[in-house]
């Protein structure tokens, strides 16, 4: 582990004037979202607070992030579009993943290669950003080709997405920008509970969650989070087996000091395939090239259930520190080990294959924040250095003799080091909010073949984002942003060698609106984006094998969020969303991205009913639908999918409004896709199945 950078600024006292390092401090006319009523121990879902990436939410409705900036910034003045998956939103839905969480988000495409418990798969504004876009607690989540940290949900506080390149602040990241995945923290207060679940598929979980201080002056705060769910799924031979266990704890000697460690250990076990057989028809390229390429899948399953098990191990721990020098400087620094170890094993009625990756990487991000003043200018300006190195050992094995385990060959190994500087000013004059953000980038990469030379790379790149906001004292926020992008990618391509970087910028426009004396908040955005060098993924032989491409996405998305005091909620989206590709190959020039569909929308609604006769019940009920799309690049009509919706729906009852002696005991019903839609859909040359009906019944007990 290499020793992280420390930055330091230096600021000519001439021309410049310090103001004290308080979040809310502002100048002009500001509206802000209503305050927070917390009652009793418990806030939002697992009463966290003060969280790093969404610091504050009401409901459904975020005020104030740091994904954006790194600093408390209120979530209306920000010059870009963020979307927020808060605490109520997760114990409402009930996610199993990051896929359903992301499920309700404007512009998120999930389920594009149906049923698959092994990874977290998505796209953001037609952008893949499964590799390169997932953040843990600010922290960059690195990965392998086939070795992705997994998500659990019980774990999480928040889900905060960025739209838009944030690599001027970030590093190596997303051209469409970064997923903040928040994870739960120590609580200044007792938090205490434990629940059983069961359901569809044979499922059994057990789930924990405790958490308060450790010494009577509350100088330490500690928390364990813990999980273990047995369960089948709707394939044969394919379970959802998991066990998690995620202890935190803080350490606060002072008001200026706090230090925070976060440990996660995890062991999951699925199947290795559960794909179902394709029909492959010939196809004649412009070349005059005939190829064969599916024309859709039947119902047949593929896999052969003898040899079918995927198990992965993974594991992380690091710390966030922060200390205030005085009211004008504070220094932060976050860091983060993580590893991973899968195996993946499949097979079909004559041939086996394997796969084993083992990954680890360490992430470290140091900065200084400054507040000052150049006459009425307010300035908080980020000086930091950031350093990523990850390293992974890859072996495929194949026997087309027998269902047995193959021979292993030695493992292919990349080693990958990333070193960025960079600077952020936030600038308030009066309503205006001026965002300026710039950095370089170093890359180091070495990948190498069992029996050949190491293939070398290193790269630099200077990226930047400048944004611009101006907030109305009756609610109104117009906005506008420009940025950059550069990130590394792992593995290789389909003509051999290291993939190149990806590069990207993206411009956006839109209004944000806080209705005034209500907790709601209306975003509509405008967007254009090029990525070059993008990683996409193509069946070749079967196999899904990376290749890169350029394409431009462009459209617009609206959102509306609000959270009333007479139990009432509502999440609302719509996006549309169109892609061209510009440089791929001369039978795709000018088509639309494979699974990227034109329209989508989502609705959530729920009530939780405050008052007799029916206080303590609460339902809900969303409507998820994704427009047509091609299922490959070649925008063939064989393959095109059609429009689909899915129907989800919660039931809860809060035992306590029944007899006091209950209360902290609540039970809840769950049903994802309640009608049972199992539909064909296709992405890359590859058709699948989504999984139809699931439903859990879960019991909590808080105290």
């Amino acid at each position: 582990m290499r020793r992280p950078f420390l930055a330091f600024t230096a600021v000519a006292a001439t021309a410049l004037t310090a103001i004290p390092d308080r979040s809310q401090a502002q100048q002009g006319p500001v509206v802000q979202l209503d305050d927070v009523v917390v009652e009793g121990q418990a806030a939002g879902r697992n009463g966290t607070e003060g969280a790093r990436g969404v610091v504050g939410n009401d409901g459904y409705v975020a005020k104030t992030t740091r994904t954006a900036t790194k600093t408390d910034s209120p979530v209306i003045e920000v010059p870009a579009t963020i979307n927020t998956v808060t605490q109520k939103q997760l114990d409402e839905r009930r996610p199993q993943n990051l896929t359903e969480a992301l499920a309700y988000t404007p512009g998120a495409r999930t389920g594009a290669y149906g049923f698959d418990p092994r990874f977290d798969s998505f796209t953001i504004r037609g952008v893949d950003i499964t590799y390169t876009g997932v953040f843990r607690d600010g922290l960059r989540q690195f990965n392998s080709p086939s070795g992705l940290f997994r998500l659990e949900p019980y774990g999480l506080d928040s889900v905060s997405i960025l739209k838009g390149p944030a690599s001027s602040l970030y590093g190596a990241s997303a051209s469409v920008g970064v997923i903040d995945l928040v994870s739960k923290r120590p609580t200044e207060y007792w938090l205490r509970e434990v629940g059983v679940e069961t359901g569809s598929f044979n499922r059994k979980q057990a789930t924990f969650d405790v958490s308060g201080p450790a010494n009577d002056g509350g100088t330490v705060l500690w928390r364990l989070t813990g999980l273990a769910r047995d369960a089948d799924t709707n394939m044969p031979g394919v379970p959802d087996n998991r066990v998690f266990l995620a202890p935190a704890v803080t350490f606060k000697p002072s008001e200026d000091t706090k230090l925070t460690v976060l440990g996660e250990f995890m062991n999951s076990r699925t199947g290795g395939s559960m794909f179902h057989e394709n029909i492959y028809v010939p196809y004649t390229l412009k070349d005059g090239t005939i190829t064969y390429e599916t024309a859709g899948a039947t119902k047949k399953r593929l896999y052969n259930a003898r040899y079918n098990d995927f198990t992965q191990t993974q594991g992380r721990l690091g710390y966030e520190f922060e200390h205030r020098f005085n009211e004008i400087v504070s220094v932060h620094q976050n860091l983060r080990w993580s590893g991973l170890s899968t195996d993946e094993k499949f097979a079909g009625t004559t041939y086996a294959g394997r796969v084993k990756e083992e990954m680890f990487a360490t992430s470290a991000d140091t900065y200084l924040k400054t507040r000052l003043k150049t006459g009425p200018v307010e300035h908080t300006i980020l000086t930091g250095f950031d350093l990523g190195y990850s390293t992974y050992d890859s072996s495929i094995g194949y026997n087309f003799a027998a269902v047995a385990n193959p021979d292993m060959p030695d493992p292919t190994r990349q080693r990958q080091t990333m070193v960025g500087a960079y600077v952020q000013d936030e600038m308030k004059l009066g309503g205006w909010r001026l965002l300026l953000g710039g950095r370089h980038d170093w890359l180091s990469s070495t990948y190498r073949v069992p029996g050949t030379d190491a293939e070398k790379q290193t790269k630099g790149a200077t990226t930047g984002r400048a944004g611009l906001s101006y907030v109305t004292g009756f609610g109104l926020t117009p906005f506008v942003s420009y940025g950059t992008s550069f990130n590394a990618n792992p593995g290789t391509v389909l003509n051999g060698g290291v993939a190149a970087p990806t590069r990207g910028e993206q411009a956006e426009a839109g209004l944000k609106y806080a209705l005034p004396g209500t907790n709601t908040l209306l975003t509509a955005s405008t967007f254009w984006l090029k990525q070059t060098d993008g990683i996409v993924y193509t069946v070749v032989d079967s196999v899904n094998q990376q290749t890169q491409l350029d394409f431009r996405s462009r459209g617009f998305e609206l959102e509306a969020n609000t959270s009333w005091k007479n139990g009432t909620s509502l999440l609302a989206s719509y996006a549309y969303t169109d892609t061209r590709i510009l440089k791929l190959s001369p039978d795709t020039n000018g088509n639309e991205v494979n699974s990227v569909p034109k329209h989508s929308f989502s609705v959530w609604g729920a009530y939780d009913a405050p008052v007799e006769p029916f206080k303590g019940l609460g339902i809900g009920a969303g409507l998820r639908y994704t427009g047509a799309s091609f299922g490959d690049d070649y925008n063939r009509a064989v393959i095109r999918n059609k429009p689909v919706s899915f129907v989800d729906a919660r039931l809860s009852y809060d035992f306590g409004a029944l007899n006091p002696q209950y209360k902290g005991l609540t039970g809840q019903i769950n049903a994802q896709n309640l009608l049972d839609r199992v539909e064909q859909v296709c992405s890359s040359g590859y058709c699948y199945y989504n999984q139809g009906r699931k439903i859990t019944a879960s019991l909590r007990y808080r105290w």
